[in-house]
């Protein structure tokens, strides 16, 4: 089974003593692609360095909202830079909303970002991808008002009905390690209700490793169970199922492999 992690971060220190090694086996295990997203100033240029150092990697880059209080003048200047000098930079992200942490940045801040963010991934022809944490609305709201990009929607937590809002404005739905927990009856709901063409696979290492790791670092490898939970919902062979998870992400990041 071939597997594309459509969104990792590992430029965090917790892959810092190892990630050679890591690379190494991903490559046994049939990982034919990562796409490292950054989160602010500092992780943006951390993912231009894997890029670079690492085939096995894409980039993409952005401030997450967690980070908008950091977001400047310049900051628009600075990802269109990374992106005009880097050719495997595919996407604009992780960028989005959060209400969960209201205390580190305003709501209109959060949006007026976003939304910024949305324009130069327009201007760009990039598509975005999107965080959405108990902001729901907003995000749908800031999304319809940019009639044609495409995107993701990262760690999706919504309903099938707002699931199926996004996928008809040319959004895809990011499923991770969520789906193999045992109390993840809306995100199984949402993966029965829609089609596997509208469906991506992430890890969001080193975050929410799916079962049976619950609660240790998360590896790109580990999408397999992922995969292997679509399948049973879907009663698609995870092989077959695998090959169109990987079209529905080269399609959407313009991904050709040499």
């Amino acid at each position: 089974m071939l597997i594309f992690d459509s969104h990792a971060h590992y430029d965090d220190d917790m892959y810092k003593d190892d990630i050679d090694e890591l690379i190494k086996e991903f490559k046994k295990n049939n990982v034919i692609g990562i796409i490292n997203c950054g989160v602010d100033h500092d992780s943006c240029l951390s993912t231009i360095d894997l890029i670079k150092r690492y085939d096995i990697f894409y980039g993409s880059i952005g401030f997450h909202p967690e980070s908008s209080h950091s977001f400047c003048d310049d900051s628009l200047d600075f990802l269109n830079r990374l992106k005009y000098n880097n050719n495997k930079i595919i996407a604009i992200g992780e960028i989005g909303l959060d209400y969960y942490h209201k205390e580190i940045s305003p709501k209109e801040h959060q949006i007026k970002v976003f939304e910024y963010q949305m324009k130069l991934a327009k201007d760009l022809n990039l598509p975005v991808i999107v965080h959405d944490r108990d902001a729901h609305k907003d995000t749908l709201d800031s999304i319809k008002k940019f009639k044609g990009l495409k995107g993701v929607m990262h760690a999706f937590s919504g309903s099938s009905e707002l699931a199926k809002e996004y996928i008809k404005l040319g959004y895809y739905i990011g499923i991770g390690g969520v789906a193999t927990f045992k109390n993840s009856k809306k995100i199984i709901d949402v993966i029965r209700d829609i089609d596997i063409q509208n469906i991506l696979v992430e890890t969001d290492a080193p975050y929410m490793t799916p079962e049976p790791f619950r609660g240790k670092r998360n590896r790109s490898d580990y999408i397999y169970y992922v995969i292997d939970k679509i399948s049973s919902i879907k009663n698609i062979d995870a092989e077959e199922l695998s090959k169109i998870l990987i079209d529905n992400s080269f399609n959407l990041f313009n991904i050709v492999l040499n």
